[in-house]
């Protein structure tokens, strides 16, 4: 099963967690922002890299959602 990321960039503030605790699913942009490099995911090991990213956003910017 996929899981679907994504995040908000109107929520997102910079902190930069997302892409220093999971850098093959998030990436900076210009500004320092999180963008997603990954919208969908299917390894276990990226499965995991985007919940902990999400689980440590402080805005709660990041979104997981199960895709069939």
């Amino acid at each position: 099963m996929a899981l679907r990321i994504a995040l908000d960039s109107t929520v997102c503030t910079g902190h930069g967690r997302c892409y220093v605790l999971a850098p093959e699913v998030f990436a900076p942009d210009e500004a320092g922002n999180g963008t997603v490099l990954k919208g969908i995911v299917e390894t276990p090991d990226d499965r995991e890299a985007g919940a902990v990213a999400s689980d440590n956003c402080p805005e709660g910017a990041i979104t997981l959602s199960e895709q069939d």
